[in-house]
């Protein structure tokens, strides 16, 4: 037991329990007041002033029990006589200062302070001063000041710039502030450990996964001599560069917040994690049978399908080749490579019960956006088989969290504008060099397949 610890506890059941001490001094108090009642009893009783004594005694008494109420009230050690304000949680969490029932904001904040003691604090006093409550908090530490990252819910009538303008205040510097939605609710090492998994099973997700990690950002894939890249990668202020796995570079771009040291880490172990992996894909297929009762699958495909590939370019019409590649025929076979690489997307093949691959489909991630394309060998066509895909593909971006996909193509490839009209989704129409971009925005609810194939089985 400290010195500090005082003498009367708290017993299992609630009831106190008293120091020996205490029991020894309330005794001696006792015979103390039991002999004075004693004396003044008998100098009340045999003296010839003992009513005027009696009464002086009890005034004395009144007055004395009068100070000791006024003091105790005043000092706090009295019961409260009046409501203490409290109430149940849930009113409390619904009830502004007023009592009145307001509707909240979830905001995501980051700002830099200075690295000393109380800084941090005042910032936080700024904010429950608008009454801005404070869900989560990571701290990146810098060379020179602190940068804080805020999960704040506030009141809906707050604007965002009286939130900065009182972090200013409150000494914080390079304030940034955007809306937040329900999934920022999730703390950061299981968001981390999310797109970890999601990586390690799929090498098409980590450019996903770096721009979920990192918030809105542009990323490319570029090829480089091994010369440029330092083997731990270099981060620039708002531009990072990562070793991709493959030997080329990964560029990362947020132009409006300064990536941190902490996010350039964290940026860096999901891509040992990818390069440690090495290429994969899941390997699942779905088997759907057409009106004409031929079964045909429908599954990922990778680097490992580039000779199948080549094969149908192969047997496609130099004009089926033209529409999709937008070039010289000659080069249509120089961009599977490119387009089988789960590195920079997903492909989707539809094959044959004899092997042959007579469809493609491409989900390709191009920087911050999103592009689909398909290409359906010549005699398989008219049979909704590249519609098939472009369900596919975009229920996939839509999963994603892709908020638009869209297809360069040409007027003249009627079936590739009829399969992106027949989404349903609202589409925007541009003419850009000569070809036709036609760009689906993505609602909440995924797209399906719109084929009336019956569903075999799924392997």
């Amino acid at each position: 037991m400290t010195p500090e610890m005082p003498d009367v506890k708290r017993a299992r059941d609630g009831r106190p329990v008293h120091h020996w001490r205490r029991d020894a001094v309330e005794l001696a108090a006792l015979f103390t007041a039991v002999a004075v009642a004693d004396a003044v009893a008998n100098l009340i009783g045999h003296g010839p002033d003992g009513p005027a004594l009696l009464l002086v005694s009890a005034l004395v008494l009144l007055a004395t029990a009068g100070f000791h109420t006024w003091w105790s009230r005043r000092h706090g050690h009295a019961p409260p006589a009046d409501d203490t304000g409290a109430r149940p949680l849930a009113e409390e969490q619904q009830a502004g200062p007023s009592g009145a029932e307001g509707a909240s904001a979830l905001w995501r904040m980051r700002t830099t302070v200075r690295d000393e003691p109380g800084s941090l604090a005042a910032l936080c006093s700024a904010l429950a001063g608008h009454r801005v409550d404070i869900l989560s908090l990571q701290t990146h530490p810098l060379a020179e000041g602190t940068v804080d990252e805020f999960l704040l819910r506030a009141p809906e009538d707050l604007a965002a710039s009286e939130i900065t303008r009182a972090v200013a205040r409150a000494g914080g510097a390079d304030t940034w502030i955007e809306r937040a939605d329900a999934h920022d609710l999730v703390d950061a090492p299981t968001r981390v450990l999310g797109l970890a998994t999601r990586t390690a099973l799929d090498s098409a997700e980590l450019p996903l996964g770096l721009r979920q990690l990192l918030g809105r950002c542009t990323i490319r894939s570029l090829p480089a001599p091994d010369a440029e890249l330092p083997q731990e990668g270099v981060l620039e202020d708002t531009v990072m560069r990562l070793r991709a796995p493959e030997g080329g570079v990964i560029t990362v771009e947020r132009p409006y917040l300064p990536f941190t040291p902490t996010e350039f880490a964290r940026a860096r172990a999901l891509v040992e994690l990818d390069a440690r992996l090495g290429p994969r894909i899941p390997r699942g297929e779905d088997v759907l049978k057409p009106a004409d009762g031929s079964d045909i699958t429908v599954r990922r495909a990778d680097a490992d399908d580039l000779d199948a590939a080549k094969a149908m370019h192969a047997r496609c019409s130099a004009r089926t080749l033209g529409l999709r590649y937008h070039g010289p025929v000659g080069d249509a076979d120089r961009y599977l490579g490119h387009l089988l690489s789960p590195r920079f997307g997903r492909t989707l093949a539809v094959q044959t019960a004899s092997g042959k691959i007579v469809g493609l489909g491409h989900l390709l991630w191009d920087g911050d956006e999103t592009e689909v394309a398909l290409l359906v060998e010549d005699a398989w066509q008219r049979r909704g088989i590249g519609r098939e895909l472009l369900g596919r593909l975009v229920t996939m971006a839509a999963e994603a969290g892709c908020a638009h996909v869209y297809a360069v193509t040409q007027s003249a490839n009627t079936g590739m504008v009829a399969a992106m009209r027949g989404l349903g989704l609202p589409l925007d129409y541009r003419i850009e060099e000569g070809t036709l971009v036609v760009t689906a925005r993505l609602d909440a609810t995924p797209v399906a397949s719109r084929l009336p194939y019956e569903r075999a089985r799924e392997r």
